[in-house]
């Protein structure tokens, strides 16, 4: 058995973005110290960090000084993997370097589920030129999505025909890409699993997911779907997470499509946008869990003590001569918890904060929490 990790050791995060700073102040809570290695001098989780290494995620110096912390983990999956495996040899890293390397890079992530017998929309991966030579008619309409580096809907271009295909294809810069089947959906939902190993594995409610323009908007807990769904998803996150051996938070996400069965469409390794609600309406939240996996501890438990939605605050909701939005009113919401980031510059598009309503059912909460938004 590991040898448990415990306070007042020395965690480390590579990002200091909002995720780190929510892992940061759960670690703090719990006792322990937080070194953040995060190349932005304003990172947010440097404001609670006991040591920022403002460097950039592959410097040598930064690296080494990361290594000295009890175990180190990662606030998002575009770090460099590599740079995980190098840390792994000096300290202990959760999740590894290796299953980041999977969630990174679409290809592998989709082999991957497939490998533990799990469904995927149907798709074909485009690596090159000659690739587009194939017969793609029976994926269209279908989504062209970079094999890397996409996120909240960047690198994704909805294709019709293979003339649309070839010309998308050269516009993103002819990188590796899969060609996703666009499907008819009912809803989109998430489970968050936490898992130390095959035996001690967690699952939290599952979120309902409403997006705007590629960016999640709006979760609604518990989601509104048939009980033995909610819970097939929960099984599914936990059956991937054993299959990929994972130590760690994981995110999954799935499509529930018209006919109500459920396909997962991608993996994060790590707490995720969806998932905090957790931090206002269950006994234990993700940064919490997040924190004891990396230290070899059980998971806490996950029950859900209130319904809930949680609505996402983007830059848009500052006004034009760069004013704040009108915190009073969610302020004055004695059911309403308000969070934010303490991100310095408001753009559209960009994740500011969030708030969760808690009601006596999931659509009180959401009622509320939309006429909410509107007021910001």
């Amino acid at each position: 058995m590991k040898t448990k990790i415990l306070p007042p050791a020395t965690l480390g995060i590579l990002g200091g973005g909002q995720l780190g700073r929510m892992f940061t102040i759960a670690a703090k809570t719990m006792g322990y110290k937080v070194m953040v290695l995060d190349p932005d001098p304003q990172a947010p989780a440097a404001e609670f960090a006991d040591v920022h290494l403002c460097a950039p995620y592959d410097d040598e110096k930064a690296l080494e000084e990361l290594s000295s912390c009890a175990a180190v983990t990662t606030e998002f999956e575009n770090v460099n993997a590599q740079a995980m495996n190098a840390l792994a040899l000096k300290t202990h890293v959760s999740p590894s370097g290796d299953s980041v390397a999977i969630a990174q890079n679409r290809i592998l992530e989709k082999a991957w589920i497939k490998q533990a017998g799990l469904n995927t929309a149907p798709y074909l991966v485009i690596e090159n030129d000659q690739d587009l030579s194939q017969d793609f008619s029976h994926l269209f309409p279908a989504i062209l999505k970079t094999a890397k580096f996409g996120y909240d809907g960047k690198g994704q271009k909805t294709i019709y025909n293979q003339e649309q295909l070839q010309q998308a294809f050269k516009e993103m810069g002819s990188v590796p890409c899969v060609l996703e089947k666009r499907l008819s959906l009912h809803c989109e939902i998430s489970a968050i699993v936490t898992r130390t190993s095959d035996i001690q594995i967690e699952c939290f409610p599952v979120a309902e997911n409403q997006h705007k323009n590629g960016i999640l908007d709006i979760c609604i807990v518990p989601a509104r779907i048939e009980q033995h769904l909610q819970q097939q998803a929960q099984q599914m996150a936990k059956q991937l997470a054993n299959e990929l051996n994972y130590i760690g938070v994981l995110a999954v996400e799935f499509f529930v499509l018209e006919d109500m069965s459920l396909i997962i469409n991608e993996i994060a390794p790590r707490p995720h946008n969806s998932g905090h609600y957790t931090l206002n309406a269950c006994l234990a939240d993700q940064f919490q869990q997040q924190v004891r996996a990396m230290c070899h501890l059980a998971p806490a438990k996950t029950t859900l003590l209130s319904p809930c939605v949680m609505v996402n605050i983007l830059g848009d909701s500052w006004h034009d001569d760069g004013s704040e939005p009108q915190w009073f009113i969610l302020q004055e919401a004695a059911n309403a918890h308000l969070h934010l980031y303490g991100k310095k510059e408001a753009r559209k598009g960009r994740k500011m904060g969030h708030f969760t309503v808690l009601s006596d059912t999931n659509e009180q909460a959401l009622e509320q929490a939309q006429a909410l938004q509107m007021t910001l």
